[in-house]
């Protein structure tokens, strides 16, 4: 998701050796005991054999006082190499009992251990006590949390607070605060967390373990900061205007579940408010949908939340997974999967999104669907986002890894380019932005940018129902895109 921008993040990989089981053979019980009594007889027909063996060794001795020096030299190698044997020995049979692990089993070294001790130590930290806990289909665990035991309140700024009461929405918004069918699986039932609770999507170990570290999980990669979006293996196809202040962004956006072809990889769409001097002081608002396997571990797109104060840096983070964002909401589940989506040629289904700062108390509020608050960004997380936004963003990014040697098969939007138009190519529509006086105008002035069009591209247009609208996306890889 990150903005239009590249930079190396270290990286603190978590081991994760599995072991073979492999063949190891032993004697058979019965065959062992046909071992015993074999030694038992032959012991006694030797005894007297040792007892004449002795007697000879000692008229040997007493007949050769002084033994051969080479003697003493042999015993002492054969006493050395003895000893070498035992160890490799040793070392082979520890090596031989790990390999007798069940299949299932993993053996895990102590640097491996001490970092599980770490995860979970987050997970306690980032999972709430829930007062309910529902099931979704699609294998997610949403837990109803008390609304000021949330992650937000963690935040030594907002300790012992709640959440503040819904602010003055902009002037020529007309969407309403009401919801005739749920957006998101884990509510398609009818069954939704209580008033003064907010759903939570439960963080797992799992999840947390697919991230390539811990302090990796739930934040984008820290990059070098560029006006244009080249390089860092991110690209994109976006709209942006600039130049103006601007206090907040709206749009409807169609919902796709793009292919995503490598694990460490993601196809998004989504609004950016923007400030800052496009270095390290880098202020950003995000919200749209995503599909990304290394944070979910799945392919379904889903609702998602970011933000940063230092260009994606130490601040921030995805959804809830840190102290930052106040969920206000008991009906919308950050992070959870969207439903339904849109098909090619077939029923076609957007989400709205709107941000925008309040004009009182200087917060910036998420609105989703028709009209449903969801919660909000407090002002003393930023710095230059305390007083306006600098630039509006709307579209499209990918994660090229080219892990296979060229350009990724992940796709952008609905996996078709732009000329397809409706039906077809992914959309945003009504695009609007809101200005000093809380008023939701209509963008004029748009700039246009793919990084490479030959892979994802984008095409404006408008008229009287949509207004500004864009198409964009594309396949990734193809003939003009090796």
């Amino acid at each position: 998701m990150g903005l239009l921008f590249c930079m190396d993040m270290e990286e603190d990989s978590f081991p994760w050796t599995k072991l073979r089981n492999e063949s190891f053979c032993i004697l058979h019980r019965t065959r062992q005991h046909q071992c015993i009594q074999t030694q038992t007889v032959a012991a006694k027909r030797t005894t007297k054999k040792q007892q004449q063996h002795s007697i000879e060794m000692a008229a040997f001795t007493s007949h050769n006082p002084t033994n051969h020096p080479i003697i003493p030299l042999f015993i002492a190698f054969l006493l050395v190499f003895s000893s070498s044997f035992a160890s490799v020995l040793s070392l082979q049979l520890m090596s031989d009992s790990s390999n007798l692990l069940p299949a299932n089993q993993t053996f895990r070294p102590g640097k491996e251990t001490w970092k599980l001790k770490r995860v979970n130590a987050y997970l306690k930290k980032i999972n709430k006590p829930a007062v309910k806990t529902i099931q979704s289909p699609d294998g997610d665990v949403i837990d109803c949390v008390l609304s000021h035991l949330q992650p937000a309140f963690d935040h030594p700024e907002l300790k012992g607070q709640k959440p503040l009461d819904p602010p003055e929405r902009p002037k020529g918004n007309e969407t309403a605060e009401r919801m005739s069918k749920s957006y998101q699986l884990w509510a398609e039932s009818g069954e939704y967390c209580p008033e003064g609770t907010v759903p939570i999507r439960r963080t797992t170990e799992k999840d947390v373990l697919r991230a390539s570290s811990l302090r990796r999980f739930g934040r984008k990669l820290r990059r070098h900061v560029r006006r244009d979006s080249t390089g860092s293996g991110h690209e994109h196809a976006v709209v942006f205007v600039n130049g103006d202040q601007y206090y907040g962004a709206k749009a409807s956006v169609n919902v796709w579940a793009p292919r995503v072809t490598d694990q460490y990889e993601f196809s998004l769409s989504q609004i950016w408010v923007i400030s800052g001097s496009f270095g390290n002081d880098l202020n950003t608002i995000e919200a749209g949908w995503q599909v990304s396997p290394e944070l979910y571990g799945d392919n379904y797109p889903r609702f998602f939340t970011y933000w940063t104060t230092d260009a994606y840096q130490a601040t921030g983070c995805y959804n809830l997974l840190c102290s930052g964002f106040v969920q206000t909401n008991n009906k919308i589940a950050i992070g959870a999967a969207i439903s339904p989506r849109s098909s090619y040629n077939g029923r076609q289904f957007d989400i709205g999104l709107m941000v925008w700062k309040d004009p009182k108390h200087g917060n910036w509020w998420l609105e989703f669907g028709s009209g449903l608050l969801v919660g909000y960004w407090p002002a003393f997380l930023f710095s230059h986002l305390r007083s306006h936004a600098s630039m509006i963003q709307f579209g499209g990014e990918i994660v090229n890894s080219r892990s296979s040697g060229y350009h990724t098969s992940t796709q952008m939007g609905s996996g078709h380019f732009a000329e397809e138009g409706f039906g077809k190519a992914s959309y945003f529509r009504n695009l609007q932005v809101v200005d000093w006086d809380n008023n939701l105008l209509p963008l004029t002035n748009l700039h246009l940018l793919a990084d490479h069009p030959d892979c994802y591209d984008i095409r404006q247009g408008r008229n009287n129902i949509w207004g500004t609208y864009f198409y964009y996306g594309g396949p990734g890889r193809n003939v003009r895109c090796p």
